[in-house]
């Protein structure tokens, strides 16, 4: 049994299905009407797909380029245009090249960029002659007594901020694999020259389907199907009791027996229906922060649009932030994404971890997004169409010790209900391939408890 019918839950069920020794009943049971929980691609501007949420994946790691190939949509990839990107502060000024997700690589990081102060030069190239500072799990924490204040705020904060919907000072380092593995060495700036330094794998970074994500978890859905296994939409789960060697999975309207269960739901909303396993368990996973945000997609008239802005879009440090955090000029960075009009695609992102915007109704999230983006840019834009996306409580919020804290959740879950697998993004990291990474370890460990109970 999986529950959630997300990108993690879809791949276990195609996993477990795919790798069986044996016929497996395999049933996805998914709460909303439809599979893909934050991945949704729908017809905008004339164009037959532009995302509404993740918009690509990263292929650097092997897990979602692997899963696209399996599903036989590895010739359908494209891949961005390969534009740089700004930083707005009072004005667009382009991310620097030599940076290790923010973290500068090079003096000339900073030393030659017009985002910092003099005096935010100066503390930055400081850097290399401190010494070990002693630092807890934040990411914040550690760039600031590293950096100085100006490099955190308007570099590194924006880049790990835009990916998580999280403000550092409050977010585990841990959780950012490529900036925790800098911490070996005394000086961040030379351990990410050094990194940097290593053989680039070849090719793009970043992949989509021609047809949008949304088309990888629909490709998933199918194929789960086709291998036999069930998808139930619109089917909440109420309950998970354990039942002599295996699970009883209460829903609204039905009860499942099964063998084992991986839960791929959001942490806070499994609270629920997993506390007759372990009151433990429950009350930990309610108290996971989520951060929602909102997602408002124009169409901008071409004649509104300036030959300037070559980007693929800019992110917005915290303190110059009103509403809204990043803007993808989407027909600069997808070369598909281009109207027959002309017009110009944008996904505006708003809200974030501590700064919440889902009270607002749509009429006001589209004027405080319009109120920004002339602020930004000096345009008083006039879109021909608008297109509001609400993701609630959709970004996992890792605080700091997330890690050492889901090791004795899990420890806890594994002596109370063994055979009951956490996965996805609210636990070891939430973009494709991490989830799709978990999701392939949660059905390797289902398939060796079917075995060995057969």
């Amino acid at each position: 049994m999986v529950v959630g019918g997300g990108v993690t839950g879809l791949t276990t069920a195609f996993a477990v299905l795919a790798d069986a020794s044996r016929p497996t009943r395999v049933t996805v049971l998914e709460s909303a009407g439809r599979t893909g929980g934050l991945i949704r691609t729908s017809p905008f501007a004339g164009l037959p797909g532009v995302d509404e949420g993740a918009d690509a994946f990263l292929t650097r790691v092997p897990w979602a380029m692997q899963l696209a190939t399996d599903l036989g949509l590895g010739a359908a990839l494209t891949s961005p245009t390969g534009v740089g990107a700004y930083v707005w502060h009072e004005g667009l000024h382009e991310i620097p090249g030599d940076i290790l997700m923010g973290v500068p690589a090079r003096t000339r990081a900073f030393a030659t960029s017009r985002l910092f102060s003099t005096r935010g030069k100066m503390r930055a190239a400081l850097e290399p002659l401190l010494p070990r500072i002693p630092h807890d799990d934040s990411v914040g924490a550690l760039v600031r007594r590293r950096f100085g204040r100006e490099v955190h705020e308007r570099l590194v904060d924006p880049l790990v901020g835009s990916i998580y919907a999280a403000d550092t000072d409050s977010f585990s380092l841990e959780a950012v694999p490529q900036i925790n593995a800098l911490t070996s060495r005394r000086s961040l700036l030379l351990a990410a020259a050094e990194a940097r330094k290593a053989p680039a794998q070849g090719g793009p970074v970043f992949a989509v389907p021609m047809r949008g994500m949304g088309s990888l978890v629909e490709t998933l859905a199918d194929r789960v199907a086709s291998l036999g296994g069930e998808i139930r939409t619109g089917t909440a789960v109420t309950e998970i009791t354990r039942r002599h060697d295996g699970y009883l999975v209460t829903t609204v309207d039905s009860a499942v027996d099964c063998d084992a269960v991986v839960v791929a739901s959001p942490a806070r909303r499994s609270a629920a229906f997993v506390r007759p396993l372990s009151e433990e368990v429950s009350e930990q996973l309610g108290t996971w922060d989520h951060a929602s945000v909102v997602m408002v997609t124009l169409a901008v008239p071409a004649a509104q649009w300036r030959s300037k802005w070559t980007g693929s879009g800019y992110l917005v440090p915290k303190p110059d932030q009103r509403w809204v955090t990043a803007v993808s000029f989407g027909s600069n960075k997808w070369a598909h994404w281009s109207p027959a009009d002309g017009s110009r695609i944008l996904r505006v992102s708003l809200g974030r971890d501590g700064m919440d915007v889902m009270h607002h109704d749509d009429d006001t999230l589209v004027n405080l997004t319009l109120a920004d983006l002339k602020h930004h840019l000096g345009v008083d834009f006039s879109p021909t169409e608008i297109r509001l996306t609400r993701w609630q409580e959709s970004f996992p919020q890792y605080r700091p010790h997330h890690f050492t804290r889901l090791a004795r959740l899990e420890a806890t879950l594994e002596q109370a209900a063994p055979g009951v697998v956490l996965a996805g993004a609210s636990f070891r990291g939430i973009g494709i391939p991490a989830c799709v990474q978990q999701a392939r370890t949660a059905a390797s460990s289902v398939l060796a408890r079917l075995d060995a109970h057969n």
